[in-house]
């Protein structure tokens, strides 16, 4: 069993940067990524908001990113982490800290200290037809699937960030792009509504929820409804109604769910499944520290991820001592 002094499990944004920052310290560090180097930003196609890049891709700033972490040494496997459990052996004899391991679909391996960065996962709309029309018209990627859909029509779901980055991103490449939410009101920074709202080829269906995905072999309409919910987030009693948007695509924005269900019986879990810590990034378990998006946090930005990741590797190493 191979042993470092931290494993980080995760290799986005705060995974990479937590590695820089241990490395730098002189620890061997070993990232584990189950897909690939990071995480979702990679499918967002203009990054507007990184200190000192006015603009860039996703792929073009992980790209550097993951150059640095390579260079400063750290260890990169693309294995799938499937639990963690403390061992029975300690990190030293003079220090009663116990080492853990670190389990994968691919093998094991032994740490000092555990720094979790696994970010979250796209969460589904969770109405019938969704599952069955998954490559078929029902996508989670704009920038990975949008080129399919030049000049068609689409819906994007959703109110926040995300939706309005897919939206845009769209609306330069289909006939007709709707967007779907369940408020009047959005979510998303100002700058990115009244950017979309100035395009021509954008309608906005509000309050409305996703209720059914129609299709034959592919998607052909999404159903909606009225959702019943005020801009304050309040049921309201509304007359039902029920529309059916006639589309080539669905593009599902509607947030994510941490990946964290492999640390549910390790360390303590908020009730949406994020990891409780504080502004530390220490867990409620010895040696096992978090970042990024998984954390239990209100803000979640590129720039909050890798600081995160600088407090979790900087905790860690004074952890190990």
């Amino acid at each position: 069993m191979r042993h470092y002094d931290i494993v980080i499990v995760g290799g986005g944004i705060a995974g990479m940067t937590a590695g820089i920052y241990a490395r730098r310290a002189g620890k061997t560090v070993l990232i584990l990524e189950s897909k690939t180097q990071g995480g979702q930003i990679i499918n967002t196609f203009d990054v507007a908001n990184w200190p000192g890049e006015e603009t860039i891709s996703g792929v073009d700033l992980i790209e550097k990113i993951y150059h640095q972490v390579n260079k400063l040494g750290v260890d990169f496997e693309y294995e799938e982490v499937t639990g963690v459990s403390q061992s029975e052996e300690f990190v030293s004899d003079s220090v009663e800290k116990r080492l853990w391991n670190v389990i994968t679909d691919d093998g094991e391996y032994s740490c000092d200290a555990i720094i979790v960065a696994t970010g979250s996962n796209e969460k589904k709309m969770g109405v019938p037809g969704e599952d069955k029309y998954i490559g078929r018209g029902v996508s989670f990627c704009a920038t990975c699937d949008g080129a399919f859909y030049k000049d068609k029509t689409v819906v994007v779901v959703g109110g926040g960030n995300t939706a309005f980055y897919d939206a845009l991103y769209l609306v330069d490449l289909c006939a007709k792009v709707y967007l779907v939410h369940r408020r009047n009101k959005f979510r998303a920074d100002n700058i990115l509504v009244d950017k979309l709202k100035a395009r021509e080829n954008v309608e906005f269906v509000t309050p409305f929820v996703p209720s059914a995905v129609k299709g034959e072999k592919k998607v052909t309409s999404l159903v909606v409804q009225s959702s019943g919910i005020d801009d304050d987030s309040k049921l309201v009693t509304v007359d039902a109604i029920t529309k059916e948007i006639e589309v080539d695509g669905v593009f599902v924005a509607v947030g994510r769910t941490p990946a964290t269900e492999f640390l549910k019986d390790v360390v303590d879990l908020d009730e949406g499944g994020y990891v409780k810590a504080g502004e530390d990034c220490k867990t409620s378990a010895p040696g096992v520290f978090v970042a990024g998006d998984c954390r239990a946090k209100d803000i979640r930005q590129l720039v909050t991820a890798a600081s995160d990741g600088a407090v979790a590797a900087t905790e860690a190493c004074r952890y190990l001592g």
